[in-house]
């Protein structure tokens, strides 16, 4: 049986890449690995589409304004920092290489974690730094979607 990769936002395996330095480890993506085949499941590739990208960690906290992720593929929304730094570019180059180790690992998933500017799937913050989520994805899920990807969101 070939091996296969699915992609995981490293924060959720416990890599310190997270805004603040820190991680969210997740019993979600354990128990995923439980039930996927008896101790044969997946080859899991943790990436970090934000430092993939050039940020550095710790960071300043990022939201989406003007869209979702969807919308900055787009050109019609921003990836910016609480500073007021954009780092569009930054994000964009970051899902592009976590593309690329997608198609480098034939994987044909990715497990990603909820709420982030990147990695959110079904909703990311508004922009505000208010703490309100608008529907939507994060950018790199958009990449991977649009590449055929499928996606999951652990909280």
């Amino acid at each position: 049986m070939p091996r296969t990769f699915v992609l995981v936002s490293g924060c959720l395996l416990g890599v310190r890449c997270r805004f603040d330095g820190g991680s969210c480890p997740s019993t979600e993506v354990l128990r995923r690995l439980a039930e996927s085949g008896g101790g044969v499941g997946p080859c899991l590739v943790p990436v970090c589409p934000e430092t993939l990208g050039g940020l550095p960690t710790p960071r300043t906290r990022v939201e989406l304004t003007g869209g979702d992720g969807e919308d900055v593929v787009a050109g019609k929304a921003r990836a910016v920092g609480e500073d007021g730094r954009d780092v569009t570019e930054a994000f964009l180059r970051g899902a592009e290489e976590t593309l690329r180790l997608a198609r480098l690992y034939q994987a044909e998933e990715a497990w990603l974690k909820a709420r982030s500017p990147s990695c959110g799937v079904h909703g990311v913050y508004d922009g505000s730094f208010g703490g309100r989520l608008r529907s939507g994805s994060g950018v790199t899920a958009a990449v991977l979607r649009r590449a055929g990807l499928r996606l999951s969101e652990i909280d």
